[in-house]
């Protein structure tokens, strides 16, 4: 065969697959229209069953919603209520506890001024025992004593020494007393039952 004929030839062959491919796509083409098609209206009919099913959910949703929300609001007063009367015990609390402050702040002045007082009564008590340790340390003070409890004795001594002076004049005198007693009670025996014509005579 000539070449010419062999291109004739290939030519028809491919204009004939040509028709066949287009007649062939046309036919699935319009298959597939078809199709796109019964899928698109199966989509509008699961899109207005879902809309309907979210319309019905969203209805339900907003009665629930205003439900709560009515629940809330009286929960909201309750609680509002319930915090005014907390608030009202609290501040109670807070004056009266303020009131007490106030009560023990007083006395702690008080008893602050007492302690300085004593904190100033103790110094002062220091100064004079310091003062005091002093006069031990020079032994001024020891040495009055000392002098003071001399003195006392050699009083004490001159004290014993007049009081055995005294005891001996009083011995001596109830001794003196005894012996007159005696001298009388003799006397008397003796001018007793004796006659005495002398007026200035008087009986012992």
């Amino acid at each position: 065969m000539k070449t010419r004929e062999i291109i004739l030839i290939l030519l028809a062959a491919s204009f004939g697959a040509v028709a066949i491919v287009t007649w062939s796509g046309e036919e699935a083409a319009n298959e597939r229209a078809a199709k796109i098609s019964k899928d698109a209206a199966e989509a509008r009919q699961k899109s207005a069953a879902e809309i309907k099913t979210l319309n019905d959910k969203l209805v339900k949703d907003a009665a629930a919603a205003k439900k709560a929300a009515e629940e809330s609001g009286k929960q909201a007063a309750d609680l509002l209520a319930k915090t005014k009367d907390e608030a009202d015990k609290a501040v109670k609390q807070a004056v009266d506890a303020l009131a007490k402050a106030k009560e023990d702040a007083g006395k702690a002045a008080v008893k602050a001024a007492e302690l300085e007082k004593a904190k100033a009564d103790a110094a002062s008590r220091v100064n004079e025992l310091t003062a005091e340790l002093a006069r031990l340390r020079d032994g001024s003070e020891l040495k009055e004593a000392i002098a003071k409890q001399k003195k006392a004795e050699a009083d004490l001594e001159a004290a014993s020494t007049a009081l055995r002076e005294a005891n001996a004049a009083a011995a001596k005198a109830i001794a003196r007393l005894a012996e007159v007693e005696e001298e009388n009670r003799r006397l008397r025996e003796q001018t007793k039952g004796t006659d005495n014509v002398s007026p200035n005579y008087r009986a012992l």
